[in-house]
C-alpha cells in the first residue's frame, strides 16, 4: 500500500507535536519498558549515551576528512540545578576536546578566540538546555561558561535553533553572548517567514551562521510547509545572501536535490574555506563523503546523551517512513 502525501504529512505533524510534548516525554521515560523500547529506536540517530562514544564518532568523521560538531542533546530544562549540572557536562566536554587537540599535536592557546574553521570540532547546544527557560540570565550565564571553556580548549560554540516561540529569546541571548565571544555561531531556520529579517541582524556579528530548513511544528501562517517549493526558494534566497556576504556559513541539509541546486547555482564559490556543508551523523554519510571527495569543506554533527526525545522524533518526522525502521529497531537488543 502506498501512503498519500497527505497521510505522510499528518504523520509528520503528529511526530513533531509529540517531540514538543514534555508530559508525554516524561511519561515514556519514567516507564522502564517504554524507555528501553524508545532507547532502541534512538540508537539509530545518536552516537550513544555517553561522551566516549561521541568522541570516537568525531574521530571517525575526522578520518573521513570532515570537521565535527558535538552536542550532549537536551532541551527545555526548567530546574536551575539541572541546568547547572548540564552546563558542567558541556564544560567538561570542552575540556576533553582541548586535551584531544593537544594530544593530536594541535596548538591550544587558552583564552584566545578561535575561528570555527580552525577547530577540529565545535560544540553545539540549545540554550533551553542550559536554563534559558528558567530565566534568560541563567541561560546567559551558563552559555558564557561553556563558551569560555570552549575558547580555552581552542574551539567555539554554535547555538542551535529552537521552536518559533523561543526564537527571540535565542537571538537575544546569542547577541549578548557574541559581544564577549564573537566566535559564537547561531542557527537560522529557512522555514520561518521572519528569517530574512533575522539574517540581517545576525550578519552584524562575525560568528558563523548555520542555515537549516527547520524541524519544528509551526503554524502555517508563520512558516513555509516542509518539503515545499516556497521552502526551497527561501533556503536559496538565504543561502544567496550568506554566500555573497563572505560570512562563515554552514549549509546544513541532507537534501541531495537542494545541494545539487546549490552547486549549480554557485559553482566554484562553494569551494571557499569559510563555506561548509554540514550533516547529522548517520543521516547523510555517503552524500557528505562525496562532497568531501569533490573538494568541499564538510562537517559532521554528532549528538549523544540520554535526553534525545525531541531530537530523535524530529529526525523520524522529517521522513515518516522512518517509523518503519523504528518498528524494526524495537526488535534489537536493549540499550546499554
Amino acid at each position: 500500500m502506498e501512503l498519500s502525501s497527505a497521510t505522510l504529512q499528518t504523520a509528520s505533524d503528529t511526530l513533531r507535536q509529540w517531540a514538543l510534548d514534555e508530559d508525554l516525554k516524561a511519561r515514556v521515560m519514567a516507564n522502564p519498558a517504554l524507555s528501553a523500547a524508545a532507547g532502541r529506536i534512538a540508537r539509530r540517530y545518536t552516537a550513544g549515551p555517553d561522551a566516549d562514544r561521541a568522541l570516537d564518532a568525531l574521530d571517525a568523521a575526522a578520518h573521513r576528512g570532515h570537521r565535527g560538531s558535538i552536542e550532549c542533546v537536551g532541551e527545555s530544562v526548567r530546574d536551575p540545578e539541572v541546568a547547572d549540572r548540564e552546563t558542567q557536562v558541556f564544560v567538561e566536554l570542552a575540556q576533553r576536546l582541548g586535551i584531544r587537540s593537544v594530544d593530536a599535536g594541535q596548538t591550544v592557546d587558552p583564552g584566545q578566540a578561535v575561528d570555527a574553521g580552525q577547530a577540529s570540532a565545535t560544540i553545539s547546544f540549545d540554550l533551553s538546555h542550559l536554563g534559558s527557560l528558567v530565566s534568560p540570565e541563567l541561560g546567559f550565564a551558563n552559555a558564557s561558561r561553556v563558551a569560555q571553556a570552549a575558547r580555552d580548549a581552542g574551539t567555539s560554540v554554535m547555538i542551535s535553533a529552537e521552536g518559533l516561540g523561543r526564537t527571540d529569546l535565542v537571538l537575544d541571548l546569542w547577541e549578548r553572548l557574541s559581544r564577549d565571544f564573537p566566535e559564537t555561531g547561531v542557527t537560522l531556520q529557512a522555514r520561518l517567514h521572519r528569517t530574512p529579517d533575522d539574517l540581517e541582524r545576525v550578519l552584524s556579528r562575525p560568528g558563523p551562521v548555520r542555515l537549516v530548513k527547520g524541524a519544528f511544528h509551526e503554524p502555517a501562517s508563520l512558516a513555509h510547509a516542509r518539503d515545499s517549493e516556497p521552502l526551497n526558494v527561501a533556503y536559496h534566497q538565504l543561502a544567496d545572501r550568506l554566500i555573497a556576504s563572505g560570512h562563515r556559513v554552514n549549509l546544513a541539509t541532507h537534501d541531495a536535490a537542494l545541494i545539487g541546486e546549490l552547486r549549480d547555482r554557485h559553482g566554484d564559490a562553494l569551494h571557499q574555506e569559510h563555506l561548509e556543508f554540514e550533516m547529522l551523523q548517520g543521516l547523510g554519510t555517503e552524500l557528505l563523503d562525496s562532497l568531501r571527495s569533490d573538494g568541499f569543506v564538510t562537517r559532521e554533527y554528532v549528538v549523544y546523551g540520554p535526553e534525545w526525545w525531541l531530537y530523535v522524533l524530529n529526525r523520524i518526522a522529517e521522513h515518516p517512513e522512518r517509523a518503519l525502521l523504528a518498528l524494526a529497531d524495537l526488535a534489537g537488543p536493549p540499550t546499554a
